[in-house]
């Protein structure tokens, strides 16, 4: 203890010490004292020098001296912020790589403090992200299949969900600091660990598998417009091509996938390095179209097309468009006549009729931006999958073609619509998280994450747009709708537009979607690895470990290999709308958790960005929801059935997260509102129904003395209503406040054992039936408060010469019927069944004596809907005296058990009138002998002590708690000072009194019973013989609770009468009503 404390407690062993103790005394004491400094390592004295002070750290500040106590707990507020200030928010592995790469322990490198600005560090990594495969790839095909107008509407829907998500995201960024983890930090801190969890694994799936779809665009452009002749498999027929195309897909992306995986493992530092050469390459590419578009107004590029009536001819099956040519003056079959002929010759005799019929010409691919095309392309185009590519405008004769020959035309691979197109097209608006997953470089990330992200958004937004609207206007409608360029030998269509030459924009694309791999494979594995070092979900734990440079090795394995199921579908345009439903399944939870935390307004919400509305939080969360569902709502099915399955997974199984999440304010705000709605009245019968407060006994231990009342409690609850478990702790506060949390913590681990769903309160009290009074008086809150007491039997009561145990029952009994509350006593518990345990057979016995409210008949029907005893019948029993008509008892009975819908067997016992027997005579008299015999044991005993106490210090008797054996007798308080003196007269009183304690135990043998109290142990025989002689071998027998006697002096009586009632009964539960009714007839 320090200086202070030690003084404190000197001075008050002082102050008890009495007159005897000088002053001088005092001072060699306390002088003693400072000297010493009882082994305190930080005061060897309570003053400081000059020279002492100058030293800091051992001494508290004088200034302080108040608060000298708590600092230690409570530390000063320069130490704090100067916590707060040192900081350093790196993201997930960078400062092991920094340590793993020094090499040398003396030149160690100093980890610089977070320096990239909103252009470095937000803007430019947006844009990489956003910029992608199927800007190149689709957004022609697109602008071609949905016409200008809905491609409008398609970009428009998409940047919106991004930008309102942006929104939401910025304002969760800037509400304090987002360590590594990203968007899984920010939704898992604001939504709980359950959202957390499967929005993070839906993240981590996203971004996983748009690794796939980068690789395998890339994968595309190499063998369809880089090395078409790489291809290991080739068509054997016409109609082959697509499959022979979807095997190399598979085989040369997964050799693509392992190459990008090593060098993940290899180095991330060199995936970062190239990562601005990447960059670049978009960057050049996007130039080079708008230069392509300026161009074409008045030049525009030779690609022309040919057309065979109105339908588009694929020119990698021949090299002049026309049917004949003329060699050395002669006109002979041109390749195209020999493709549709099949004979050299201008013979017309196996020529397909669509061929003779129509003309075969040549338009311009690519008409300029000045050519007026933008008229023909506004509007919608969609094809079936197989239908062949025609030009609206261009005259044709309609015949039927040979089907041979349709390998000839250019045709669409897939069915196409609206909502197809929205799903390939979403990818490319994705990657807006980027700025907040580098939060920790980032010199001040609550200003550059939400400008940079929203400027990124808006840049790649205006881009789209304008490229939409250039395609449109520069490109032919067929060619648009030709996904792959044969229509324009085997180009890439938007290279066509392209300025100074195709090969820009392929070989841009082509390293842009490569370095766009290498970035998911990289941001993937240190998501998942997030996810698993949180340890909210078990099963993951293996997947944060990793190289001893925090490298992410496991975690890059599973990555890798979820990516090659996405490769091995091997169509970009099946793998776009599954990475489509994990990002927008992401992003409508971003929205929901800052619309929740808005409308909580919980006092943590404080973020910088302050341009957030909850609206617009909903509204980008509805178009997340339509989004997913116009896409594919079978892959939006499915994508929500795996997060609900994280979900409850993570909520069963997971590990408690405290991260004051907004659910758990939700919930908060919901319990707040439905407990005000409750406070309006009480509840009608109909919705009546037990809502417990079971009292437990704890032992010195601190174990729960008889749990099976939780077993008891969580049968007759089944999970519904109200339970609280109440226990009392005797002593002070302030001294016994850790065994309380102790006790609360073993009885919530008895609770889970043991099923109980509720909630734990224990009261440290000065006596045991004030505490259990507080419990029974202040338990609840509002509405939910409890109605129903369930106590234990006080065991061994008769054997003991402490009454407390058996007052302390009498008095709980006395305070439920005060509160007008229902009271259970289960009676030898221990027997009462296990939730392991089944009764297939047996009977629950409602002995209905008197009317409590219908709880008797409640009960029974609350217990059989558990499983221990649902299979037990149900008897109720009803006592008839002489004057009553029993067959008619019966009959009434049997049509209110039907009325209460109960099934029942019903039963009247007649009791005739019958002298009292000498038995029951013979059984009161010796309940009162005991009770006068234990009264005189407890005076004699109380003469003993008192006599035993004269020789004691004086100085001791302020503490001493009672005379009697029990503390719950509440005497007068003993006086501080108390005269003892002896003097002849006191003597002489003291051998009277012990005189008359002898003769009152002659006076036993001639004791008369109370009349009063032989009518009542005649009930009670007469009741116990019937009772036990009917259902002896019931599996529970139910029956009415006597009230305690008005006159507290019968409380021992009313014992034995309990007792007596109870004889030769295995299970019995004593029921006591509340004073209300709890069963209705009506509906």
């Amino acid at each position: 203890m320090g200086w202070t404390s030690q003084r404190r407690h000197l001075l008050k062993h002082m102050l008890r010490a009495g007159r005897g103790i000088m002053v001088n005394q005092v001072t060699e004491n306390v002088k003693e004292l400072l000297l010493k400094g009882h082994g305190n390592h930080k005061e060897n004295s309570p003053f400081l020098n000059s020279s002492e002070a100058g030293k800091g750290g051992d001494y508290y500040d004088r200034n302080l001296a108040l608060f000298e106590e708590e600092l230690d707990i409570r530390p000063k507020v320069s130490s704090l912020l100067g916590k707060l200030v040192n900081y350093t928010n790196l993201t997930q592995g960078v400062k092991e790589h920094e340590e793993a790469e020094s090499t040398d322990g003396s030149k160690k490198k100093v980890s610089k403090s977070p320096s990239m600005g909103t252009l470095m560090g937000v803007y430019l990594p947006c844009m990489q992200n956003i910029f992608g495969v199927i800007l190149f790839l689709r957004l022609t095909w697109m602008v071609g299949m949905a016409g200008v107008l809905q491609s409008f509407l398609i970009v428009l829907l998409c940047c919106c969900c991004t930008m309102l998500t942006t929104i939401s995201m910025s304002a969760i960024a800037t509400n304090g600091v987002v360590p590594a983890g990203g968007s899984y930090f920010m939704i898992s801190r604001s939504l709980g660990p359950e959202f957390g969890g499967a929005v993070g694994l839906c993240f981590y799936l996203g971004t996983t598998f748009a690794g796939a779809m980068y690789i395998l665009g890339a994968i595309e452009i190499l063998l369809t417009y880089i090395v078409p002749q790489a291809a290991i498999f080739h068509p054997s027929g016409a109609h082959d091509a697509s499959s022979a195309m979807l095997n190399n897909m598979r085989v040369y992306g997964t050799v693509f996938l392992i190459l990008m995986a090593v060098v993940v493992f290899v180095g991330v530092k060199y995936v970062n390095k190239f990562a601005s050469l990447f960059l670049a390459c978009v960057v050049i590419s996007i130039l080079s179209i708008y230069a392509g578009a300026i161009k074409s107004i008045f030049d525009p590029p030779e690609f022309p097309i040919c057309m065979l009536g109105n339908r588009t001819l694929s020119r990698d099956h021949f090299d002049v468009c026309a049917k004949t040519v003329v060699k050395d003056n002669i006109t002979v079959a041109s390749k195209l006549w020999e493709l549709f002929c099949h004979s050299t010759n201008l013979t017309t005799e196996h020529c397909d009729e669509y061929f003779l019929m129509n003309n075969v010409s040549e338009i311009a691919g690519i008409p300029g931006a000045a050519s007026g095309i933008l008229i023909d392309n506004l509007w919608s185009n969609y094809l079936e999958k197989g239908e062949i590519l025609e030009r609206a405008h261009q005259p044709s004769v309609d015949v039927a073609s040979q089907k041979n020959n349709l390998h000839l035309y250019v045709l669409s691979d897939i069915s196409t619509s609206f909502m197809v197109l929205v799903g390939i097209f979403f990818p490319s608006v994705t990657g807006i998280m980027a700025g907040s997953n580098r939060s920790g470089d980032l010199k001040d990330a609550q200003k550059s994450i939400p400008v940079g992200t929203i400027l990124a958004i808006v840049t790649t937004s205006l881009v789209y747009f304008s490229c939409v609207l250039l395609f449109g206007a520069c490109i032919e409608g067929v060619v648009l709708r030709d996904k792959y360029g044969d229509a324009v030998n085997k180009n890439l269509v938007v290279g066509t537009l392209s300025w100074p030459s195709p090969w820009v924009i392929v070989i841009g694309s082509f390293f842009s979607t490569c370095g766009a791999g290498l970035q998911s494979l990289t941001g993937a594995p240190r998501l998942l690895q997030a996810i698993a070092k949180d340890n909210i979900i078990p099963f993951l734990w293996i997947f944060g470990h990793g190289k001893a440079n925090g490298e992410p090795t496991w975690a890059l394995l599973l990555t890798a290999l979820i990516a090659e199921l996405g490769i091995l579908i091997a169509s970009l345009d099946m793998v776009a709308p599954i990475l489509s439903m994990f990002f927008l399944m992401c992003y409508l939870f971003v929205n929901l958790a800052c619309a929740v935390q808005t409308l909580l307004r919980t006092p943590n919400w404080r973020p910088r960005f302050k341009y957030y509305h909850w609206a617009l939080s909903f509204l980008g969360m509805s178009i997340c929801l339509a989004l997913m569902f116009i896409s594919s709502w079978y892959y939006a099915l499915v994508a929500m059935l795996i997060a609900g399955m994280i979900y409850k997974y993570i909520e069963y199984q997971g590990a408690e997260k405290e991260w004051g999440d907004g659910i758990r304010g939700l919930s908060l705000s919901a319990a707040r509102y439905a407990l005000l709605r409750l406070e309006e009245g009480p509840p009608h019968t109909k919705n009546w129904r037990p809502q417990l407060l079971v009292l437990l006994k704890l032992d010195e231990d601190l174990h729960v003395k008889y749990p099976r009342l939780l077993t008891f409690a969580s049968q007759l609850k089944a999970g519904k209503g109200l339970t609280i478990i109440g226990s009392v702790i005797q002593g002070n506060f302030l001294e016994t406040y850790g065994e309380a949390q102790a006790a609360e913590q073993t009885i919530k681990n008895m609770m889970e054992i043991e099923k109980v769903k509720g909630f734990c309160q224990v009261v440290v009290a000065n006596k045991v039936r004030e505490g259990i009074a507080h419990l029974i008086q202040s338990c609840g809150l509002g509405g939910m408060k409890h109605n129903t007491v369930v106590l234990g039997w006080p065991y061994g009561w008769r054997q003991s010469e402490d009454p407390r145990s058996w007052k302390t029952f009498i008095g709980t009994v006395r305070c439920t019927t005060a509160a007008h509350l229902a009271l259970l006593v289960p009676k030898n518990v221990s027997f009462y069944p296990s939730n392991h345990e089944r009764y297939n057979e047996g009977n629950i016995d409602v002995w209905w004596i008197v009317h409590d409210g219908g709880m008797l008949m409640l009960l029974p029907f609350l217990l059989k809907q558990h499983k221990v005893w649902r299979k037990c019948k149900m008897r109720i029993f009803t006592v008839a005296q002489m004057d009553d008509n029993s067959i008619q008892m019966k009959k009434d009975l049997a049509t209110f058990l039907y009325q209460l819908r109960i099934e029942a067997e019903v039963e009247v016992v007649e009791m005739h009138n019958s002298d009292i027997s000498a038995y029951t005579y013979e059984r009161t008299l010796m309940m009162e002998q005991r009770s006068q015999m234990l009264r005189q044991m407890r005076l004699t005993k109380t003469e003993r002590e008192r006599e035993a106490q004269l020789v004691k210090d004086r100085h001791s008797i302020a503490r001493l708690e009672s005379l009697y054996s029990d503390e719950e007798d509440e005497g007068d308080p003993v006086p501080e000072n108390i005269q003892m003196t002896w003097t002849k007269e006191k003597c002489e009183a003291e051998k009277r009194n012990r005189g008359s304690a002898v003769g009152s135990f002659r006076d036993l043998i001639s004791i008369k019973p109370n009349q009063s109290n032989v009518r009542r142990m005649h009930t009670a025989v007469k009741l116990n013989e019937v009772i036990v002689n009917r259902s002896h071998d019931a599996r529970l027998v139910l029956l009415n609770m006597p009230g305690p006697p008005k006159n507290t002096d019968g409380d021992e009586n009313y014992m034995e009468f309990l007792e007596v009632l109870t004889e030769g009964l295995e299970r019995v539960l004593l029921v006591r009503g509340g004073g209300r009714e709890v069963i209705t007839i009506y509906s």
